[in-house]
């Protein structure tokens, strides 16, 4: 009888070990859409452009989408409120785009350089699903092109005061960078290539009409 008990008590054991299922990826998002993320000076903007162009998305830079929905500069935000309301803000825009998302459009998103640091966002993407690039660069270089860019352009940036606090920024902010779903190395390096390099890495694919918009190509 204690034979037989243990050999029912393994069998009942057995029968509660349930195969891992792989997690469900929500329709309309995987391949259809691409997170751009990295520190200021990385290229995501400029890359981001010309990744669009080559797979006939749509690019977009959720700071623009942040200022649109607010009414007001991202300078103006920071001033008047701080920058615990530029977060709300940022998270709400980054939601937005997601149920967007989830009807199948194709878009490349171009994230400022603090959002994938925030948990909640982070979050929020990975539960997506939606593939996310690290485009990154010798620290020495994301400052010399922050301060060219700052010349051009004639736009105040406070980081770009001090080089040692610019670099540890940068050094804390990569910790969390690093957990994008690709990296990518944009350093000395022309931007066709590198959208090359992703749209391979990730079989991104070109459509040939885009309607999204009002906008025919």
């Amino acid at each position: 009888m204690k034979k037989g008990s243990g050999k029912t008590a393994n069998a009942k054991r057995r029968i509660r070990v349930r195969p891992k299922r792989p997690a469900a990826m929500p329709a309309g998002l995987a391949g259809n859409s691409v997170f751009l993320v990295g520190f200021m000076g990385a290229g995501k903007t400029s890359v981001g452009r010309a990744l669009g162009q080559r797979l006939n998305w749509i690019f977009e830079d959720l700071d623009d989408r942040i200022q649109a929905r607010e009414g007001r500069t991202l300078a103006e935000i920071f001033r008047d409120a701080g920058e615990s309301e530029f977060r709300r803000a940022e998270h709400a825009a980054l939601q937005h785009v997601l149920e967007e998302l989830s009807g199948g459009s194709a878009r490349v998103i171009a994230l400022g350089g603090g959002a994938f640091v925030q948990k909640e966002n982070a979050a929020l993407l990975k539960a997506s699903s939606v593939p996310t690039v690290f485009l990154d660069a010798p620290v020495e270089e994301l400052w010399q092109r922050c301060c060219t860019q700052a010349t051009e352009t004639g736009a105040e940036r406070p980081l770009l005061r001090s080089r040692e606090q610019f670099r540890k920024l940068y050094q804390a902010r990569s910790r969390s960078y690093s957990k994008a779903s690709l990296r990518i190395q944009t350093g000395s390096r022309p931007v066709e290539t590198i959208v090359a390099e992703i749209a391979k890495a990730l079989g991104l694919k070109e459509i040939a009409l885009r309607t999204e918009q009002g906008e025919v190509e």
